[in-house]
């Protein structure tokens, strides 16, 4: 296939817009053969690995955790970081072409310099990369997780257990809606697992209370801006550079810029958040345009289709008397976005293949057999994934809300 085909660094907005990013079309052999041996570079010669959601919260994790093992620091500076490109991990997220041969790429990945590596993950692969530190990591390593939440305890159950033969210690830190068995499971198979409060904390304070090291006042600062964001607070700006700066740098630029600078990022960095911010705004407009209010139940559901940052389309959708929002993706996958007035999104997504917090989830329905059900999801702006939405909206309606975890 011509690799134009499926490049959109150069696309119209309008067509971006609506389709997903080249990362969707690698094939899966390729992009786990490249995952390995980003895996496998990375924990040669690492005393303690991390694997992280590869947002803002996630990575803030990291930084936390180099801080308190006094790793090296490998601080970029703007030229070095100009000539870096995002991997974005999530095809969904990926807006960058990857290398013109991706196997090429395998042949390129030096061996981290870092003792505590960073193995960037997402729910949907939380098991693949603990499988990566089992089998690639020394024994006696030293394992965390952070910010990452299986729905269910045997989508990890063996893959856990291989990690706990060949490290010395696993622990587990998050902020999302636990499962009372999964969280049960997880310990009982020898994890030290702490869940936050998912309504009063982010998973970089779980860490900053957890470790036992004396941080300085800049990264109770960090988990707090970080905090702004992840629950959406939107009390403080910085957290929304710290968030889109996550979302579109190298997952290991983040963690040493935060970790030098905190949440006060250097002027390169500003510009290049000036710059990216112009696309991203054209996305959410294009997003916004496209939205429509539905009445379910007692609800207004503003529901709308594109490639973009979903917190705010939420929020506009929101003003426009939304209770709660949804953001259906290219990739086939779609954000849940509450408020006050609706906080049932988890049960929502939990019926369409996801789950996440009461006010902000996230699913994929699984409902794309081939390449034609993509073709029709992007011709028709999502309309199956929005009907199986709104059908799981309706069925939840007419349940009892589910108590609240306990965190």
């Amino acid at each position: 296939m011509d690799d134009a085909l499926i490049s959109s660094r150069d696309l119209p907005i309008a067509r971006k817009s609506v389709i997903p990013g080249t990362g969707f079309f690698l094939p899966d052999d390729v992009d786990d053969e490249l995952e390995a041996k980003a895996a496998q570079a990375a924990l040669e010669g690492a005393d303690v690995a991390v694997v992280a959601d590869a947002d803002a919260d996630g990575l803030a994790c990291v930084a936390l955790l180099r801080e308190a093992y006094d790793d090296v620091q490998v601080v970029p500076e703007p030229d070095d970081a100009d000539e870096t490109e995002s991997d974005e991990d999530e095809a969904e997220s990926d807006d960058e072409p990857g290398p013109d041969d991706p196997l090429e790429a395998i042949d390129e990945i030096d061996p981290s310099p870092h003792r505590v590596a960073l193995l960037p993950a997402s729910p949907h692969d939380v098991e693949e990369s603990l499988e990566h530190v089992a089998e690639y990591g020394r024994p006696g390593i030293d394992c965390y997780v952070c910010d990452l939440c299986p729905d269910r305890y045997e989508y990890v159950e063996e893959e856990l257990e291989a990690l706990l033969e060949t490290a010395d210690s696993v622990s587990w830190y998050d902020h999302h809606q636990w499962g009372e068995d999964v969280a049960a499971a997880v310990r009982e198979a020898g994890v030290d697992l702490v869940v936050g409060d998912s309504e009063e904390e982010c998973t970089a304070d779980v860490a900053l209370r957890s470790l036992e090291y004396d941080f300085d006042e800049r990264f109770a600062t960090l988990a707090a801006v970080t905090r702004d964001h992840d629950l959406w607070l939107r009390e403080d700006p910085r957290s929304d550079d710290l968030a889109d700066y996550a979302y579109w740098t190298d997952p290991a630029e983040y963690v040493e810029v935060v970790r030098e600078y905190g949440v006060d990022l250097p002027e390169w960095v500003g510009d290049f958040l000036t710059e990216r911010r112009v696309e991203k705004q054209a996305l959410i407009d294009r997003a916004i345009g496209r939205s429509e209010l539905r009445e379910i139940g007692e609800y207004t559901v503003g529901i709308t289709y594109g490639r973009c940052s979903q917190n705010e389309v939420a929020e506009a959708m929101r003003e426009q008397g939304a209770d709660a929002s949804v953001i259906v993706k290219p990739a086939g996958s779609a954000s849940i976005r509450g408020t006050d007035a609706f906080q049932r999104c988890h049960e929502v997504a939990g019926r369409v293949n996801g789950g996440g917090h009461p006010k902000a989830a996230g699913c994929k329905p699984d409902i794309y057999d081939d390449m034609l059900d993509y073709a029709q999801h992007w011709t028709t702006r999502g309309a199956v994934t929005k009907r199986v939405i709104i059908d799981a909206f309706e069925a939840v309606l007419e349940t009892e809300p589910e108590p609240a975890a306990d965190a």
